[in-house]
Order: structure tokens, then sequence, then C-alpha cells
């Protein structure tokens, strides 16, 4: 058998070289990054890929693959390994026994069941296991093998980040599951964002915010929105610079014990603060 290392060349096996029974294996961990890159690939975003307990986090913490994910595998085996460059596929038929989640080892193999010299086709028969010795998927395939011997540089491929800042938020927040919520001193949160904002953490059980700014356009921001105030604390200033400074004067009395920023601009919070 054949296992596959990191050769500076790829080198394919022409159909002469070949014979029954020979076979090769390749071995692939798979990875969060993996499941976003093969839906935004394939625009295949199925909610049945994720366990109900999770799918609405973002995480990608406990989904699983595409199956087609172990697909590629075979896909990657047949051109760069075994047979190599140069093969390629005619028919193939597979059967996915169970499913694969992050942080499952596949094995995928192949093993050459018949060979056709009129045509130079290899049937080969395909299976994946997982770290478990489970069987994930299973199957058979059918390529046209290289006639001429190939050996080309293995290309390096390029780095993709993907940024996913609601996947980054929920870390965040599943780091602060347990911890009991904080005062905050929310100042003038007098749009809808910088309101719903606060609620929304406040519902997550981070925060317990203490609403600072001109009483009745909070609340009519919030009646506008449909937010519920429920018994929020709210002290109520004239104008922005005067909420500025009460957060700032509730911060050093020990009555809030952080700041987050409302509709007021940056400079005019941050000058109460060094003030």
């Amino acid at each position: 058998m054949h296992v596959e290392t990191p050769l500076e060349f790829l080198e394919s096996r022409t159909y002469d070289e070949i014979n029954i029974g020979d076979s090769s294996s390749l071995v692939r961990t798979l990875r969060p990054e993996d499941v976003k890159l093969f839906a935004l690939m394939s625009g295949d975003m199925n909610p049945a890929l994720a366990n109900a307990d999770y799918s609405h986090s973002g995480v990608f913490q406990d989904f699983i693959a595409h199956g087609m994910w172990c697909a590629s595998l075979l896909s990657t085996m047949l051109g760069t390994q075994f047979p190599g460059p140069g093969t390629v596929m005619v028919e193939s038929s597979l059967h996915f026994a169970r499913p694969v989640a992050i942080g499952d080892t596949i094995t995928v193999t192949v093993t050459v069941g018949q060979k056709f010299a009129r045509n130079r086709h290899i049937v080969l028969d395909c299976s994946g296991h997982n770290q478990d010795h489970l069987l994930v998927v299973s199957g058979s395939a059918e390529v046209l093998a290289p006639r001429e011997k190939i050996i080309t540089k293995r290309k390096a491929m390029p780095e993709i980040t993907i940024s996913d800042k609601y996947a980054r938020l929920q870390v965040l927040v599943s780091r602060a599951e347990g911890l009991e919520p904080i005062d905050m001193a929310v100042v003038h949160p007098c749009d809808r964002e910088s309101l719903k904002g606060a609620l929304l953490a406040a519902e997550a059980k981070l925060i317990e915010p203490i609403l600072i700014g001109p009483e009745q356009r909070i609340r009519a921001v919030a009646e506008e929105n449909g937010l519920d105030l429920k018994d929020y604390r709210i002290v109520n200033c004239k104008h922005s610079h005067e909420s500025a400074a009460m957060a700032v004067t509730l911060i050093r009395s020990g009555d809030a014990e952080a700041l987050m920023k409302g509709s007021l601009h940056t400079d005019e919070l941050m000058a109460e603060v060094i003030s």
C-alpha cells in the first residue's frame, strides 16, 4: 500500500505499472475552515449540516462535512497520488455511511479491482474510515489511467483567510457563559443600534445595563423599534456631554464596572474618560 507523503514532486503511475490489488491511502482531518470554504465555494449552506443544538451559533463547532467533501478527498487521491497526474475520472458511485464532524480524521483508501486494456480504464474500490475505524464512505471509481508517466513539481497552495466576525463574537460570548453579568454604563443609547446592542447583551446575561441619556428620547427609540426596556435603570441626562460625564462618575464611584459607547462621538466620551 502507498500512503501519501509530502513530496516536492507529483509522479503518476501509468496503466502498465498498475496491478490488480494495488492500493493507496490519503489522510485528512476536517477543520472548521474546511466546512466554511466548501460552503462558500459550492454555495451549499444547507442548515441540515449543523447539529440542531448549534445551528444558530455560527461557530461551525458541531457542523458536519458536506458529503462531497469526502468525495473531494477521493478526487485528490486520484489526481495527485494514485494513479496521479494525468488521471481522468470517468465514473464514480459513492455511499455515505455516516457523517463526518469537525475534528474527525478520515483515511481514504482506493484499491485496484479491475483493469481494461482496450481503453486503459481502471476500476478502483473506494472506502473512507474515521479515527475510530468506522466506515464513513464507500463505493467505486472508474478512471482513465495515464498512458505515459508524468512528473510535475507540486505547486504551493495559496493561503486563504476567512473573516467571520459573527463567529469570533460567538466564541467570546461562549467564554463568558456562567459568569455574573457586570453593571454596564451605556452612554447615550439614543439610536436603534446602540440601544438594541445593550439590550441584546443584557438578554445574553453579559451585562446589567444602566442607560444614561435623555430618558424620553431613549424610551421613544425603544417604542419606535419594539424594544422592551423592562426594569432596566435609566439615568436621565439632558444631552450627550452630560451623559458622558455621568457615566464616568458612575465608574469612579463603583456604581458601574464598564462603559459602553452609545450614539455620541467617540472623542466626546473619551474626553470625559481622560479628564
